[in-house]
């Protein structure tokens, strides 16, 4: 099972890079994205501790920080909701 997956990603991988070299999209995404990435720690950490949005604590982890890049400030919200019905 572990050498299917392995073998999945690796396939996967080289056919990601066959579009980037094949498109000549060049590696600028990978900035773009690194920027959404860092931006969106950083509007975690500015909410967990500014004291914002009182007493909550949303966790800085990959899931977090993943939906807030994906989304953007209204991911804060979501998470922020999830938190309130979740945990009431």
């Amino acid at each position: 099972m572990k050498l299917a997956a392995i073998g999945t990603m690796a396939v996967s991988l080289l056919l990601l890079l066959m579009i980037v070299v094949r498109k000549k999209i060049g590696f600028g995404w990978l900035t773009a994205f690194g920027t959404h990435l860092v931006l969106a720690a950083l509007g975690l950490y500015i909410v967990n501790f500014s004291g914002l949005i009182p007493e909550v604590y949303i966790p800085l982890n990959p899931t977090t920080v993943g939906t807030v890049t994906v989304l953007g400030l209204p991911g804060v919200a979501l998470l922020y909701g999830l938190k309130l019905s979740l945990m009431g």
